[in-house]
């Protein structure tokens, strides 16, 4: 399954697949603006970077002995900054599911990031030799937050991965804001399947902001979603699955470090299923953004399924470091 000398004969097409969007991991997070304590990105006194090299790693594990390893090198020949960059990425991806063997992928990726007005984008557009993959997102700064997203990747199951099963995942981020306080945020979207299946997704979230100055908010994130072939292929897919969770978060700043800490604990079900636990936890930390060094690096752990199964913890792990000159 390495396909290094077919990723540089694809790279070309793929740049037809470059829309407004955004991956879905980050959709929430970044949606949820009244809930963090404003801060401005800053330089370092002097510093105008031109140009940047960054490398990052992605690694997973889950109950079922599923490992995914990814690692990417991306060389920037314009950068200003984390919203301001044009460049390549050159990603490996090794996936060991269920404990078997293990297959890897050489991607190529054109990355970018600008803005005009009050809009601002940002994305990754490439292929793994066999398809388009990516993401991408294009979001405003309004009062009434809109962010427009689509994402395409491989499914990272043993079926997924053995006979090139993919999903295609594209919609939108809304904020509702109430007051200072008080905010709601709408994620709507349809995830295409490789295959018949079409899931309609729902996600809806309250966060009132406890304390402004400890930068604590309480929030209650709800997602479901429906799936018109339930059962395709080997992935986690009831005709309905509904998710209940609140949550605490503290998003603190210190010497221009920005740390963020969430937990929840609620309940899920799907269809033909009783109400189980669910369990969510994230730990950041991000550097300041435009130095000659920056660094990020996240933890999460969830026990919603992806794969067939319905026992399930799934850990993740990111690290990232960009030198700007």
């Amino acid at each position: 399954m390495n396909r290094l000398p077919a990723v540089v004969v694809g790279a070309a097409a793929s740049l037809a697949f470059v829309l407004p969007g955004v991956a879905w991991a980050q959709t929430v997070e970044t949606a949820q603006q009244t809930a963090r304590v404003e801060h401005p990105d800053s330089a370092a006194a002097g510093f105008l970077p031109a140009h940047a090299v960054g490398l990052d790693v992605f690694a997973s594990t889950d109950a079922d002995d599923t490992d995914v390893v990814k690692a990417g090198i991306n060389l920037d020949w314009r950068y200003r900054g984390p919203d301001d960059y044009l460049g390549l990425r050159v990603e490996t991806a090794r996936f060991k599911p269920l404990g078997g063997e293990a297959t890897e992928d050489q991607r190529l990726y054109l990355r970018f990031a600008d803005k005009t007005g009050d809009w601002s984008w940002k994305g990754q557009v490439g292929t793994d030799g066999e398809t388009v993959l990516g993401s991408a997102s294009v979001h405003n700064e309004a009062r009434f937050r809109q962010e427009y997203f689509v994402e395409r990747e491989i499914l990272e199951t043993p079926r997924g991965l053995d006979e090139g099963l993919y999903y295609t995942f594209v919609g939108g981020a809304f904020d509702l804001p109430v007051n200072d306080r008080n905010n709601f945020t709408v994620v709507a979207g349809l995830q295409d399947f490789t295959g018949d299946n079409v899931r309609t997704h729902l996600r809806l979230n309250y966060i009132h902001v406890v304390k402004p100055e400890w930068g604590l908010s309480a929030q209650v994130r709800t997602r479901y979603f429906h799936s018109s072939d339930p059962g395709e292929y080997d992935y986690f897919s009831p005709e309905n699955y509904l998710e209940i969770m609140p949550v605490l978060q503290v998003r603190r700043y210190y010497g221009g470090w920005r740390y963020v800490v969430a937990g929840g604990v609620g309940g899920q079900k799907e269809t033909g299923g009783d109400w189980r636990s669910a369990r969510y936890f994230n730990a950041q930390v991000v550097s300041p953004p435009i130095r000659e060094w920056a660094i990020n690096a996240s933890f999460t752990y969830s026990n919603t399924p992806v794969a067939s199964g319905y026992t399930y913890d799934y850990n993740q792990v990111n690290f990232g470091v960009v030198r700007a000159f």
